[in-house]
């Protein structure tokens, strides 16, 4: 009999275990094939317990026939059976204790991201969805219902975006998180796109309207836009009619005074809404570069041409560095801007210390991939909590000085707008007393990961795909 229950209790086992790996292998998501598991196991501990229930009882049943013929005799000891019958009802318990607490905890992130305002969708390693929240079953068509909806169908089938496609597939095969921008997953609107690896091997992707921010940022451009357009007849005339008042000998002593202040602020104004202009055009797309295979020696030297006079009346001296000898992918006239405008940058906050010098360099970057651009000063330095924001349009780091030099806070929000939409990258490295240095990168013409000239110029965002990571100049 124990051999028979022993074969018995084997096969069930074996059996149990046989089940709970076709539907582990099967079954799409972890909730689901942990709660198959626990009713499995279950069911297995049920079985084992009614074979127990099964053998006992005959022997319970003889031994109550030979008590009656016989009287009161010693009746057979059963309780090592009524030990594992407890240990094995014990375990049932616990089982489905265990699987009641998992679906509370599955319920309660359910709960939990259906109550996000953005959508989240997470697939397993083959790009399958395991789960959904509410706001992503609403984009998706034909998924009410619960959070189970559409499991296991590929993400291809329900969510043809590219760039949502892309960012999950980049965060499955490279295990790293990718970012873009959607706008073919509802008509009219435009999502951020995020996707993360999970530990598991999958990926949650997570989907953020940003419509009404982009719209807003539309229309801001645009009034920033019309508005500078618009000043720049009155000041135009303004600043023609004081040149022709100062041309007159006949206006001496105040009168000369005030016109000169008239047209010292009237050319501040013209600067301030060409700066406008550009950085809206440049902002909205309608300013493309146009860019061209260009030596990096003819790019330098034009831009210290340019600038060495404007740097010698402000009693500094612009100084070459080493300067590579490649060619790069670049809009000759967009380059000439931003170096303009990094170089006049160290000229006004350098100002005040002994080492007046200037350095422009250009050299290539560790993967030759890049050509670095560099205007160094020896000014006073800028301090860590300014770092971030440098490049934020009118952002000041002293204010007071900021007026003294006559400048915009354009300059710099131009250079970086100008410098990745030619596929490049723009960054500081100050030192507080020892002085700054602006960077930024171009592709080397002919590189493997050099951009199409032919894809650069239609927006001003950015291929940060493109670039490396780079931490100094």
């Amino acid at each position: 009999m124990r051999r028979s229950l022993f074969f018995a209790l084997l096969v069930r086992m074996l059996l149990g275990f046989a089940v709970v790996a076709a539907l582990w292998f099967w079954l799409p998501g972890r909730w689901v094939k942990a709660a198959a598991g626990l009713t499995v196991a279950t069911g297995v501990a049920w079985s084992i317990a009614q074979m127990f229930r099964s053998a006992v009882a005959p022997i319970e049943k003889e031994a109550r026939r030979n008590g009656d013929h016989q009287g009161a005799g010693t009746r057979p000891d059963f309780s090592e059976l009524d030990g594992l019958h407890s240990a094995l009802e014990a375990s049932a318990a616990t089982a489905i204790q265990q699987l009641e607490r998992s679906h509370a905890s599955r319920r309660e992130l359910e709960v939990l991201l259906d109550s996000m305002q953005d959508a989240v969708v997470a697939v397993d390693s083959a790009g399958r969805i395991q789960w959904t929240n509410e706001p992503m079953r609403r984009l998706i068509p034909g998924s009410p219902g619960s959070g189970l909806a559409r499991v296991g169908y590929a993400l291809v089938q329900l969510i043809r975006d590219p760039e949502v496609l892309a960012c999950v597939s980049t965060a499955l095969l490279t295990r790293t998180v990718c970012e873009g921008a959607a706008v073919a997953v509802v008509p009219g609107r435009i999502f951020n796109v995020s996707a993360a690896p999970t530990p598991e091997g999958g990926a949650v992707a997570v989907l953020r309207d940003v419509t009404r921010v982009e719209q807003m940022e539309r229309a801001q451009t645009e009034f920033v836009a019309n508005v500078s357009h618009e000043l720049r007849t009155p000041l135009t005339s303004i600043t023609g009619y004081v040149e022709t008042l100062l041309e007159d000998e006949d206006h001496q002593g105040v009168v000369r005074e005030f016109l000169g202040t008239i047209q010292k602020n009237a050319i501040r104004m013209n600067r301030l809404t060409e700066d406008l202009l550009v950085l809206a055009r440049v902002e909205s797309g309608e300013h493309p570069v146009k860019p061209t295979t260009v030596a990096v020696t003819l790019l330098v030297s034009e831009a210290y041409d340019i600038m060495a006079g404007v740097v010698r009346d402000a009693t500094a001296t612009l100084v070459l560095g080493e300067v590579v000898n490649a060619e790069v992918i670049a809009d000759s006239d967009a380059v000439m801007r931003v170096l303009g405008n990094l170089i006049e940058n160290a000229t006004k906050y350098g100002r005040g210390v002994t080492d007046t010098r200037i350095v422009l360099a250009a050299v290539l970057t560790d993967d030759r991939a890049f050509v670095r651009f560099s205007v160094q000063d020896f000014g006073h330095g800028i301090g860590s909590e300014h770092i971030g924001r440098l490049f934020e349009r009118f952002y000041r780091v002293d204010k007071g000085r900021s007026r003294e030099s006559g400048g915009t806070g354009l300059g710099l929000a131009i250079a970086r707008r100008l410098t990745e939409a030619q596929g490049g990258r723009i960054w500081i490295e100050s030192e507080l007393e020892r002085g700054s240095t602006f960077c930024f990168t171009l592709p080397v013409a002919g590189a493997p990961d050099s951009p199409n000239p032919l894809s650069l110029g239609h927006s001003g965002d950015v291929e940060r795909s493109l670039q490396p990571e780079m931490t100094g100049c």
